[in-house]
Parts: C-alpha cells; structure tokens; sequence
C-alpha cells in the first residue's frame, strides 16, 4: 500500500482538522482500539490542530500538529495506526510474530503467509478473527515489523498449512515508514 508512497507525489492535499472532526476521529479511534483511550490525549491534545493529509490509493493519514504520522485510513475503515506509533505504543493491535525465515520477505512488503506463522518459533499470541488489523513481530524482536489485516482467524491459521494469514498494508521500509513527518 505505501510501497512507492512520498509525500511529494502522494499526497493530493493536507488540511488541518475542525475540532468537530478531530472529535469524531478520536472517537473512533478509541472505539476501535479500547486500549488507546489513557493515551488519546497524548495522540490529539486538545489544543493543538490534528493534520488530515489525503493521499492516493483513497488513504487519509492522521498527522499531529508536526506533521508526525500517527494513523492512516483507506476509504472508510478502520484507523490503523503506523509503525512508529505501534512502537512507543505496542499494546495497541494483537499481536502475531512470524519465524526468522519470513523476516526478510514481510519487511519487503509480502504478505504473511501461514507457514511462516506455523513454526515451532513462530507465535500466534493473540486470538483474532478475520478481517482484524494485527501487528506482525518477528522472532526475538521487540517492535512490530509490519501492519496488515488478517485473512483468516487465528484458529484457520492453526489448521491450515498454506495460504494468506495477514495482508500487509504497513511495513518497516515502505515509503510511509521513510516519512518522518509530512511536510
């Protein structure tokens, strides 16, 4: 998803948030990810104007009042939060951590694939069903090196020995994660 992404060519427009938007954007946040709500303020302070930044791919990115990515949203689904959020805040999606083989080919932007998920070193350490944004670590690391959605529960994943476990729509050296700040 953010593969070829800079802000030069990607970005379309960048406008701050009304309050009534921030509002509602929090609210949803914290709708989805229930943990976040003791941090939300440290996310969107009340003072300061949140950065809304329509890119291409229909994907909005929410930026703070510096221009630091925090969530990023295609169409209208769920906010996911961005690499660099996720490692100051790890708690935030469920947890899957893939074996040592998939490390290189998930950091280059490929899906998480089951086997890679069905070694003996690999961890399925949250319960999730299908559909859900999941942070995908890798053996004996401590941050997440991709975000993505999951294709099947993590029961499928457990029974199956082949297929698409997580599509990848965030990882360690895409263009997104190059981006410190929009500017």
């Amino acid at each position: 998803m953010f593969r070829r992404f800079t802000v030069e060519e990607s970005v379309s427009g960048q406008s701050a948030m009304k309050s009534s938007q921030q509002r509602a954007a929090r609210q949803k946040i914290v709708q989805q990810l229930p943990t976040i709500e003791p941090y939300i303020d440290s996310f969107f302070p009340k003072k300061e104007k949140t950065i809304s930044a329509k890119c291409a791919g229909h994907v909005t990115i929410l930026a703070s009042a510096g221009g630091v990515p925090l969530f990023f949203q295609t169409r209208d689904g769920a906010y996911v939060p961005t690499l660099r959020t996720l490692h100051k805040y790890p708690f935030l999606l469920p947890i899957l951590r893939v074996d040592r083989g998939a490390i290189k080919h998930v950091i280059n932007g490929a899906d998480v694939m089951v086997p890679g998920l069905r070694s003996s070193r690999a961890v399925i350490e949250d319960e999730v069903e299908r559909n859900c944004v999941v942070a995908v670590y890798a053996e004996s690391k401590e941050h997440a090196i991709c975000v993505g959605i999951t294709k099947m529960s993590s029961q499928q994943m457990r029974l199956n020995d082949k297929g698409i476990a997580v599509e990848s729509m965030h990882y360690v050296s895409d263009g997104l994660w190059k981006c410190s700040e929009l500017s």
